[in-house]
C-alpha cells in the first residue's frame, strides 16, 4: 500500500469515527435512550479528552464571572486577586521579595487543602470506575478522621513512626469497613449506593458529634468539661513538616502520601486483575458476569477500596495540621462533598483528579477571608462565589452532551474548512 493510500485510509477511518461520534451525541440529544452512569462515563471519557473538562471549567468561571459583575465587583480583579491568595504566583519567577515569602506561605495553605481533596476525589473516582456513585465520601472521612484522632491521642509513648503508621492504618481499614457497608448492601440485597452511603454519612456525623460532645466518650477533659473536642494527638504523631513554619500550619509529608495514593490508583485500575475486574464491572455488570467475573464481590471490593482512600485522608489531616478534632470541625466539613466535583471534572484519571483537586483546593484558599482583599470583593460573598462554580461545574459535567455537541459544532466547522480548501485547490 503507497504512503497516499494509507493517508486516504487513516482519513475514511477518522471520518467515520466521528459520523459515529455525532450520531451517538445526537441520539442522546435527542432522548432516544438513557445509558447507564458508568456508560455514559466512558462515552464522556472517549469523546472528551482533555478539552471537555477545560470547556467545562471555562464554562464554569465565566459564569461565575458574570455573578461578580451582577455584585457590581470586576471579575478580572476578582479572580487575579483569587489567584494571588492561593499562593500559585510563587510558582513566577518574577515574584520576589515579601511578596514571594507571602505567596509560599498562601501555597503551603492550598496545597494543604488540596491533599485530602485528592484522596477524596480518589474515593469517589474508584468507586465510579466499578459503576458506583460513591457519595459518602464525607462519612468515610469523618470515620477515618474519628479513629485516627483516637489512635494518635493514645499509645503515647509508641514509637513515632509505629505511632503514625497505626494511626493511618486504623483510620484506611474503618473507613474501607464502613464504605463496605454500602457495598455489601447493594451486592446482596440490591440497595443503591446513593441512597445508603448518604444515610451513612449522617450516621458517621451523628456518631463524631457525639462522641466529642459534652460529655462524650472520646471529649477531652484537659480542654475543660465545657469545651466539645478531643484530646490532642501525641506530638510523635505528628507528619513531619518539609516546607514552612511547623506553628503556622507548614506543608506536611502527607502531601506526598497523596501523590503516592494518585499512583497507587492508575497502577491497581490499569495494571492489576482487581482493576480489570473492576473497569469490567463498571462498563457492563452483565457482560462481566457472563465472562466469570464475581459483580457482587467487586460491587463490595471497589467500596471498601474508595473508603480507605477517604479514610486515608481523615487520618491525614489529623496528624498534619488538625492534630485534634471538635465537633464544630465534624460539623463544618465538607471535603466529601467537594470531591465529587473532583472526581467528575478529573473524568476519574489519576492525573485529572489531581489537577482538579488542585483547582478546587485553590479556589478554596483564594476565597478565604485571610487572603482576599475586602476592596476588591466582599470575602464573606467569595466562598458562595466557590460553592457557585463548584455547583456550575458538576452541572456541566452532567450535561456533557451539550458540551461535546459545542465542541464538535467547532469540529464539523474545521472539517467544512478543510474540504472547502480542498475544493478550490482542485483544478475544474
Amino acid at each position: 500500500m503507497s504512503e497516499e493510500e494509507r493517508k486516504a485510509a487513516a482519513e475514511e477511518r477518522e471520518h467515520a469515527a466521528e459520523e459515529r461520534l455525532d450520531e451517538q451525541v445526537e441520539g442522546r440529544a435527542a432522548g432516544e435512550y438513557a445509558p447507564s452512569v458508568a456508560e455514559r462515563m466512558a462515552f464522556y471519557q472517549r469523546a472528551g479528552g482533555l478539552v471537555t473538562p477545560v470547556i467545562t471549567t471555562i464554562l464554569a468561571f465565566a459564569i461565575g464571572g458574570l455573578v461578580v459583575l451582577a455584585s457590581g465587583a470586576n471579575p478580572l480583579s476578582t479572580y487575579r486577586a483569587i489567584f494571588n491568595g492561593t499562593g500559585l504566583n510563587w510558582l513566577f519567577p518574577w515574584v520576589t521579595g515579601a511578596e514571594r515569602t507571602l505567596a509560599a506561605i498562601n501555597l503551603q495553605q492550598t496545597l494543604l487543602l488540596t491533599t485530602p481533596l485528592i484522596l477524596c476525589g480518589l474515593a469517589v473516582a474508584f468507586a465510579f470506575r466499578c459503576g458506583m456513585f460513591n457519595i459518602g465520601g464525607q462519612g468515610q472521612y469523618i470515620v477515618g478522621s474519628i479513629m485516627s484522632v483516637w489512635v494518635a491521642s493514645s499509645f503515647v509513648h509508641m514509637n513515632g513512626v509505629l505511632h503514625i503508621v497505626l494511626a493511618i492504618v486504623v483510620a484506611m481499614l474503618c473507613g474501607g469497613l464502613w464504605a463496605g457497608i454500602a457495598g455489601f448492601l447493594k451486592a446482596t440485597v440490591g440497595a443503591h449506593e446513593v441512597i445508603s452511603t448518604i444515610m451513612l454519612n449522617w450516621i458517621a456525623y451523628w456518631i463524631g458529634s457525639w462522641v466529642f460532645a459534652l460529655g462524650g466518650p472520646l471529649q477531652s477533659q484537659a480542654q475543660g468539661a465545657s469545651v466539645p473536642v478531643s484530646n490532642d494527638i501525641a506530638p510523635n504523631a505528628h507528619l513531619h513538616v518539609f516546607w514552612g513554619d511547623p506553628l503556622l500550619q507548614g506543608l506536611h509529608i502527607g502531601f506526598f502520601i497523596a501523590l503516592a495514593a494518585l499512583v497507587v490508583y492508575w497502577a491497581m485500575l490499569n495494571r492489576t486483575t482487581l482493576g480489570y475486574q473492576v473497569r469490567a464491572v463498571g462498563f457492563n455488570p452483565e457482560a462481566a458476569r457472563y465472562g466469570g467475573i464475581g459483580v457482587a464481590r467487586n460491587y463490595f471490593r471497589a467500596m471498601m477500596i474508595a473508603g480507605m482512600f477517604a479514610g486515608l485522608a481523615g487520618a491525614i489531616d489529623i496528624l498534619g495540621w488538625e492534630f485534634r478534632l471538635a465537633v464544630n470541625d465534624i460539623q463544618a466539613s465538607s471535603i466529601g462533598f467537594i470531591a465529587i466535583a473532583v472526581a467528575l471534572l478529573g473524568r476519574n484519571t489519576a492525573v485529572g483528579v489531581f489537577f482538579s483537586a488542585l483547582l478546587f483546593g485553590a479556589l478554596l484558599n483564594g476565597t478565604s477571608t485571610r487572603h482576599l482583599d475586602p476592596t476588591v470583593f466582599r470575602p464573606d460573598l467569595a466562598y458562595n462565589l466557590t460553592l457557585i462554580i463548584q455547583g456550575l461545574v458538576v452541572l456541566f459535567v452532567g450535561a456533557d452532551v451539550l458540551v461535546l455537541w459545542i465542541w464538535q459544532q467547532r469540529r464539523r466547522l474545521k472539517l467544512r474548512r478543510a474540504e472547502a480548501a480542498k475544493e478550490a485547490a482542485t483544478p475544474a
